[in-house]
């Protein structure tokens, strides 16, 4: 039992949440149930987030088309270029493609062979770039998700708790789907991001704190008679919600030509893009999609919000809570939710969790930017960072295949990198001026 301190909002959120719930069976595809992570208890479907007997985390259980593998490929591969097509795996219903939606995914898997050069990879290197969904980072996948939920529960609101990219992927599905939206961030994030986040007319209420003061206030929110009818779509919607990064990993094998690649280099928040990532890439296995073999996963924080690298680092079980202080904000979760999960899977997979400070980040930014024409926002920076740093002390494999992770646009967090572009010269409109420059 790792997260006894859920117990008082999970008992709140089901309590609120309830009256807010449909009469009607809900329909959430192949989804059958939720199960606690730690002690597998089930539940039925519905806004709760963590088990009422040992206060675990809930995650959602399927029934899955097992026993034709090559039909359901065929399916998938006719679908449309969005996670819809992916619909037969995940807790959605089957007509979802018809629905107002962002569709997001399907985004590009690019070979990246001149920033394999940099780095001294032999093997195949690539970069998931997340950066091409509709609001520019691979939240629109998890908020997608947790549409639906919200859908399929009555809620009239969507919320969530922030860094940045979330509250910009809540405002804008909100916005299409017809739900009125109202998100909650940190005070001081970059200025695109709150420029972004509020442009879409919902409601962006900045907090005076760090991230998790912020995710403690919407859980307050949640057990009070002011959140009814509130979707938290990365808390009382949380088991659905984060089943949208499984469609990463099953994005990622089917570029691959249905493969799994032998190493991934994931960033860490809260975990649970790396949680579902593998819980994806075991699906694919067992559902004979992909061949079954051994894969490493790694984890990637910054130095200046690193629990769970610190944690992997000194052989604990348990994660400690940091206070964040890195550029990398949108990785900046002093307390993350999955981390002691994210600790099972770099073990088990024979990975690591790594971190790299500030500068570092930077220097990636702009080696992925040179190398590939790839702007990455700090969490590209801290992936590319720590591929380079896993290679340099033996841990990553160069002459294997390896995909990294960049799930956000550079425009985001362009105060990371001003200080160190800009023009190469100003000039005047002749040429005596150019050569002056030393630029012809």
């Amino acid at each position: 039992m790792r997260r006894k301190g859920l117990a008082t909002m999970a008992v709140q959120s089901a309590e609120a949440d309830a009256s807010t719930t449909n009469s009607l069976p809900v329909d959430l595809g192949p989804a059958t149930a939720l199960s606690c992570r730690e002690c597998g208890e089930r539940f039925e479907l519905g806004p709760i987030f963590a088990c009422s007997s040992c206060f675990g985390p809930l995650e959602v259980a399927y029934e899955l088309p097992l026993g034709d593998a090559e039909r359901l490929r065929k399916q998938i591969e006719a679908g449309p270029d969005n996670i819809w097509r992916y619909a037969p795996l995940l807790p959605v219903p089957a007509d979802v493609a018809s629905k107002p939606s962002l569709n997001p995914g399907f985004t590009k898997l690019v070979k990246a062979d001149n920033l394999a050069r940099e780095l001294g990879v032999t093997g195949a290197l690539y970069v998931k770039d997340d950066s091409g969904n509709p609001t520019h980072s691979f939240k629109d996948r998890v908020v997608a998700i947790a549409v639906e939920a919200a859908r399929a529960f009555g809620f009239t609101t969507l919320s969530c708790s922030s860094t940045g990219n979330l509250a910009g992927a809540v405002g804008a599905a909100a916005a299409r789907a017809g739900f009125r939206s109202c998100v909650f961030i940190p005070h001081d994030l970059e200025q695109g991001k709150v420029v972004m986040a509020s442009v879409y007319g919902g409601d962006l209420v900045g907090i005076e704190g760090n991230y998790d003061d912020v995710n403690r206030f919407c859980s307050e929110l949640i057990g009070d008679p002011l959140g009814e009818g509130w979707g938290f779509v990365n808390v009382n919607l949380r088991p659905y919600y984060g089943e949208g990064s499984k469609t990463l990993a099953y994005e990622i094998c089917e570029q691959l030509g249905w493969r799994i690649p032998d190493q991934l280099v994931i960033p860490i928040a809260s975990g649970s893009q790396l949680t579902k990532i593998d819980k994806g890439l075991k699906e694919l296995i067992a559902l004979g999609l992909v061949e079954d073999k051994p894969y490493k996963i790694f984890g990637a924080q910054a130095e200046g919000c690193s629990p769970v690298s610190a944690a992997f680092k000194a052989g604990h079980d348990v994660v400690r809570p940091q206070k964040p202080n890195t550029i990398a904000k949108s990785l900046a979760i002093g307390n993350p939710a999955d981390g002691p999960y994210v600790l099972d899977i770099a073990r088990r997979t024979g990975g690591a969790v790594e971190d790299v400070d500030d500068e570092q980040v930077v220097a990636s930014i702009k080696l992925l930017a040179e190398t590939e024409g790839i702007f990455a926002e700090t969490a590209g920076g801290v992936t590319v960072g720590v591929t380079k740093k896993l290679i340099e002390a033996g841990l990553l494999d160069p002459s294997l295949t390896t995909v990294v992770l960049n799930t956000g646009d550079g425009l985001k967090t362009l105060e990371a990198v001003a200080p160190t572009t800009g023009q190469s010269a100003v000039i005047r409109p002749n040429l005596d001026s150019f050569r002056e420059a030393g630029l012809a």
